[in-house]
Formats: structure tokens, C-alpha cells, sequence
């Protein structure tokens, strides 16, 4: 492999991790958003 292969492949790696958390932080704030609107339909 040469040095554009490897910088490719820790590209996509960092990619790969940063679309993850982004997933997961969405997920999460849904579901948060989604508690809280059954919290203010309880009151």
C-alpha cells in the first residue's frame, strides 16, 4: 500500500466513526424529545 491508500483508509475510518455518533446522538435525542413530549401530555 502506498501513502494515498493509507490516508484513505484512516479517512474512511474517521468517517465511519463520526457518522456513527451522529446516528446514535439523533437516536438519542429523539427518544429524549419523545419523553418529553409524553412528560408535558401527562400534566
Amino acid at each position: 500500500m502506498d501513502g494515498f491508500n493509507i490516508v484513505m483508509v484512516i479517512a474512511i475510518i474517521l468517517f465511519a466513526r463520526l457518522g456513527v455518533r451522529l446516528v446514535t446522538g439523533y437516536i438519542k435525542m429523539k427518544k429524549e424529545s419523545k419523553e418529553n413530549q409524553q412528560d408535558l401530555d401527562n400534566l
